[in-house]
């Protein structure tokens, strides 16, 4: 919050910090809970005016040097963080609703009544406790498409949920049933590179899981590392390197809530066997077994492609193919105690070998083209197998 110094428990203040912990007297740069600014009460924010003393954007501050003639005090601006400070006070008049969704959205992790609200709003607006939680990879949103008697939420109109910012995701939940069973699936998931933390990126599996689901289907679009994969392969995943959690990065960080899971869950078996032998098994009654295979996927932060020796190291650790996404979904989805089922279309091989022909690089575009190209087969797919756990339940 460039401009402002907030105060903390200890009388110490931080130019860009935005909380006050009360038990330690430490400040956190990153959490917007104490509006009580201190010093340069006359700074405007880039996302209010454009510096000191003025609106160059048509929005109009108040209480401040250089304000618009005839504004009044406590006039409605633009909520956003920055904003929101002026002379030590709220400078707009936001509801307490209102108030409260802006300090979640600025949290790193959503408490657990958070979470529960929002899987109140799904379910009291479905009329559905759905069992079964699809997210839909790059391309590969027709899998909701498939949904009857769909209830429809888009994402920017769920209280107190992040919106998706990439091409191929539409941005919205469906619920309804597929194949007898009572489903909910993303048709958009929220990345790490998208600037989001891996809470809040993971955030919908829990919501998921207050819903009353309690298998996950995870799907994505992955580069193939293992040079038996060929464009247009499915890799059932049996196992992942958590790149972003070498790195320290964990969707599981901070205060554990017990009511979603235990501190420390184990994950060696975070991919369902049985699942993976029936998908297996329809794919053979499909006629697609040669382009089935079982192997290991990480997750690397994007949203850059990889390099040749990042590859060749993935390759070297046993990864079979590699992505943006799913890693911290399934983490959380175990954490939870929730089945997990999770494939990758395999949408380019990957590079291994260093070459000079701009048709190895690996592009969005051709991503959602081969996604496109082999959907129907992964909607049969998981509805099959969706069909089966309805079946084995009834």
């Amino acid at each position: 919050m460039t401009g402002y110094k907030v105060a903390n428990g200890n009388g110490h203040s931080n130019g860009n910090t935005k909380e006050t912990n009360g038990s330690n007297g430490h400040s956190n740069g990153h959490k917007l809970a104490d509006y009580t600014a201190q010093e340069n009460p006359t700074m405007c924010s880039r996302d209010c005016c454009s510096g000191p003393g003025g609106s160059h954007r048509g929005n109009t501050c108040t209480d401040k040097k250089g304000a618009k003639s005839g504004s009044l005090a406590g006039e409605k601006i633009i909520p956003t963080p920055q904003s929101l400070l002026g002379n030590g006070k709220i400078q707009c008049e936001l509801t307490h609703e209102e108030l409260r969704a802006l300090r979640v959205l600025n949290e790193d992790t959503y408490p657990y009544e958070v979470i529960e609200e929002i899987a109140d709003f799904i379910t009291k607006g479905s009329g559905m406790r759905p069992r079964i939680g699809i997210i839909c990879g790059s391309g590969l949103g027709s899998l909701a498409d498939m949904i009857q008697d769909p209830k429809i939420f888009e994402y920017e109109k769920i209280p107190n949920f992040p919106v998706s910012t990439v091409e191929g995701h539409a941005g919205r939940l469906v619920v309804g049933t597929l194949e007898g069973a009572t489903v909910m699936a993303m048709q958009g998931r929220f990345h790490f590179y998208e600037g989001y933390p891996l809470a809040k990126c993971s955030m919908p599996v829990r919501v998921m899981k207050l819903c009353g689901v309690e298998y996950l289907f995870a799907t994505n679009a992955a580069g193939g590392i293992n040079p038996r994969f060929q464009v247009g392969d499915i890799m059932l995943m049996h196992d992942h390197v958590n790149m972003l959690g070498f790195a320290g990065n964990s969707p599981l960080q901070g205060p554990n809530d017990p009511r979603f899971g235990p501190r420390f869950p184990a994950l060696v078996n975070s991919y369902n066997k049985d699942l993976i032998n029936k998908a297996i098994e329809i794919a053979k009654a499909m006629g697609i077994e040669s382009n089935i295979h079982v192997g290991v996927y990480s997750c690397l932060g994007g949203p850059n492609y990889e390099t040749i020796a990042e590859l060749k190291a993935l390759r070297m650790m046993g990864v079979d193919a590699v992505g943006m996404s799913t890693v911290h979904e399934v983490i959380t989805a175990r954490h939870c105690d929730m089945k997990v089922f999770a494939f990758s279309l395999i949408t380019n091989k990957c590079a291994t070998e260093y070459s000079d022909k701009k048709d190895e690089e690996a592009n969005h575009d051709e991503v959602m083209a081969v996604a496109k190209n082999r959907q129907k087969a992964c909607c049969e797919l998981v509805s099959r197998l969706i069909r089966e756990i309805h079946m084995a339940s009834a």
